[in-house]
């Protein structure tokens, strides 16, 4: 049986390990690899990055060994817009394409200005970005009131929301790989900033909108991972 690894790329201020659990919901030969940024989970030690292309580099020459053999990219959020730039760094090593790129959760790189408006661009106070967690609803009120937690995880959602910020997008050749992207209808990319990430890829695309808001992916995550499963199935067998 064909496997295909599948390199999961976290939102900001989450590890990787956000992604663990759909090892026993996946069939056996789709083989997950949460993708651990520095400064978090098992690299926590690490030095955090506020620039997009230093850390895509950088993941790019991990990652290298893993997309010498069929894999395919998904991103949600910040996550969308790393896989997107690991897959450049990667062919840029030589690397063969990756079968397939799903990004979620965000619009496209050319859509930043109007998606986020550039206020994202200098660090925010904790205020701030607990205002913005509260916002995405993701993160239980019981958490956002505990400071033990929150003095771990600002920091973090603080250099990975430069990270969005200070992105700047840089032509270059389309990637040949299918670009799958997915969305929440309440969330706050809209309907032309996810269709703008059309133009990334000469490969088939395909956008799909589900039910709910920003981690839809959660939420949702069975009819999510039915996609995913579906999409890799055909491409297993011919990569």
């Amino acid at each position: 049986m064909s496997s295909l690894t599948l390199l999961c790329l976290p939102y900001s201020g989450a590890s990787a390990m956000v992604y663990s659990r759909w090892r026993r919901k996946l069939p056996a030969w789709l083989n997950i690899r949460p993708v651990e940024l520095p400064g978090r989970g098992a690299r926590l030690g690490e030095t955090l990055h506020t620039d997009m292309q230093v850390l895509a580099r950088q993941l790019a020459q991990e990652q290298r060994l893993a997309a010498n053999q069929p894999y395919a990219l998904l991103g949600h959020s910040l996550g969308a817009l790393l896989a997107f730039e690991l897959a450049h760094e990667l062919q840029a090593l030589g690397c063969p394409a990756p079968v397939a790129l799903f990004a979620c959760g965000t619009a496209a790189p050319t859509r930043r200005e109007d998606y986020d408006g550039g206020n994202w661009r200098e660090p925010k106070s904790d205020a701030t970005l607990i205002d913005e967690l509260r916002t995405l609803q993701g993160t239980p009120e019981e958490v956002l009131a505990n400071q033990e937690l929150m003095s771990l995880t600002l920091p973090v959602l603080r250099a990975d929301f430069l990270l969005c910020g200070r992105y700047q997008y840089r032509q270059r050749s389309p990637l040949r790989c299918p670009l799958h992207v997915l969305g929440g209808e309440d969330d706050r990319a809209s309907e032309e900033q996810l269709l703008a990430w059309r133009q990334e890829s000469l490969g088939d695309f395909a956008l799909e909108i589900f039910p709910g808001g920003h981690f839809f992916i959660h939420e949702h995550e069975d009819r999510v991972l039915g996609v995913l499963a579906a999409s890799l199935e055909p491409l297993r067998l011919t990569a």
